[in-house]
């Protein structure tokens, strides 16, 4: 069996991003323009995975808002806890009829010890697939990302993830995103640190947003033209 590579820390960053940057042009653009990427790391666990089901095919801000009311609701959340929840108040809290089914899979799972989250430590990556995609609702993309961001595999690469090909396009140019049989063959080059690109890509993809949106606030505040306020009548100087 072989053994997993060592986790990335945020100490390897600087050095796995100069390398790839060596390799590629456009990683390298976002190197200079952005800098480093954080290392984005979670926790490991029962909370985390359901995180990343929250997140199935949402913005990452209302599975956010979902997660923060089932933290408030369940604490520790814990999958004996998350078991106690009837549908109606995980309705309340967010759940999909879907993904409450998906939830209560894997909170069963760990419940009876079929799925042992420690376990996945000493894994390889095809099993660490194997033992999440074997429950419902957990796909590849659910299980590369619990790889990257908990398990902090160097390799892990999530051909699934919109962001990243949004990212792969733009940085190369391209008018469609990539599918995932072109997004595994563009990041073939980046091995054995696929997981570094991704973040680095995923950097790309916020940093750019975040400054249209900043550029658009500062439009909308332009044409809205200088405020004025009124000036106020002086106040009568008191009598004696």
């Amino acid at each position: 069996m072989r053994v997993p590579q060592p986790a990335l820390s945020e100490s390897d960053l600087p050095g796995c991003v100069a390398v790839l940057a060596q390799r590629d042009a456009g990683l390298a653009g976002i190197a200079v323009r952005f800098g480093t990427p954080p290392l984005w790391a979670r926790d490991p666990g029962f909370p985390t995975l359901v995180h990343l089901i929250l997140e199935q095919q949402v913005s990452l801000a209302s599975a956010l808002a979902a997660f923060d009311r089932l933290r408030a609701a369940v604490e520790p959340l814990t999958p004996e806890g998350f078991l106690a929840l009837d549908d109606a108040e995980l309705l309340a809290i967010g759940f999909s009829r879907q993904k409450t089914r998906y939830a209560r899979a894997l909170a069963t799972a760990i419940e009876s010890g079929s799925l042992d989250l420690d376990a996945l430590d000493e894994a390889e990556d095809d099993e660490v697939d194997r033992r999440l995609t074997a429950l419902p609702g957990i796909g590849p993309w659910t299980a590369t990302i619990y790889r990257l961001m908990v398990l902090l595999r160097p390799d892990a690469w999530p051909v699934h993830d919109i962001a990243l090909a949004q990212a792969i396009a733009e940085t190369r140019g391209l008018t469609t995103r990539p599918s995932p049989a072109e997004m595994l063959a563009i990041a073939d080059a980046w091995r054995p640190w696929r997981a570094v690109a991704a973040r680095l890509l995923w950097h790309h993809y916020l940093s750019v947003r975040a400054e249209r949106l900043s550029s658009a606030a500062s439009s909308r505040r332009r044409a809205a033209g200088p405020r004025i306020r009124r000036s106020r009548a002086p106040r009568p100087a008191p009598r004696n």
